[in-house]
């Protein structure tokens, strides 16, 4: 990954470049807020690591200047003004994360990947497996040991409920408020008689059960031992 590194410690930037250069990324710095702030608006990093206390634009001032341009590159902010005060300071102004100095550099790696992995869009699942049970969230199908199985709408998600919850004991009040949307209780058969239907059709022709009733708790959708 790219990151930017803002500092005017000299020593302090070195060790942060070499560091992280060592771990494969790109480092590029800039010894001061307002070099920080061109070098942020022309080129595109993963994360910034700037120090609080800068000269020109400080830390905060940079910081607050980016988010408000729309930037939302994440920022840990190093200081050796580590009071909780200090810390709030920083943060509302728009850093992602706060290190104290001095700093070990796994810790400072280790924030920086953790500010990555967060920024970084979760990418949702199109298809969910449980054993060989196979359900196709975009094209709607599901499949067992692949062979098609037709279901209604109502019973494609309620599997897609129980599948995305698999080896969990799924309760009635949950299957309610998530597939049929009732926030209370209407005293009706109707989860039964779906997880009946849908215990025919995913199960009656295979030689493995997954989708088992667990007494006086719910439901459980999950893999053979």
């Amino acid at each position: 990954m790219r990151v930017l590194v803002v500092e005017d410690d000299k020593e302090t930037a070195a060790y942060i470049v070499k560091g992280l250069t060592e771990c494969g990324h790109i480092a590029d710095k800039a010894e001061d807020g307002r070099e920080g702030l061109l070098m942020a608006d022309s080129t595109e990093y993963q994360v910034i690591v700037a120090d609080r206390m800068l000269p020109k634009v400080d830390g905060v001032t940079m910081t607050r200047t980016l988010r408000g341009s729309g930037n939302r590159t994440p920022i840990l902010m190093l200081s050796a003004l580590g009071d909780v005060d200090d810390r709030v300071v920083g943060l509302k102004a728009g850093a992602d994360d706060y290190l104290v100095k001095p700093f070990a550099f796994s810790e400072l790696q280790a924030r920086i990947e953790a500010l990555v992995r967060r920024a970084e869009p979760e990418s949702p699942d199109t298809v969910l497996t449980v054993a060989d049970l196979e359900m196709d969230l975009l094209k709607r199908e599901v499949r067992r040991n692949e062979q098609k199985i037709d279901l209604q709408p109502r019973e494609f998600r309620l599997l897609e409920y129980l599948m995305r919850h698999s080896g969990q004991v799924v309760t009635r009040t949950m299957l309610l408020e998530k597939v049929w949307d009732y926030h209370f209780d209407p005293q009706t058969n109707v989860i039964d008689v779906h997880i009946s239907r849908l215990r025919g059709k995913i199960d009656k022709e295979f030689d493995v059960t997954l989708l088992h009733t667990v007494r006086g708790a719910g439901y459980m959708l999950s893999e053979p031992d």
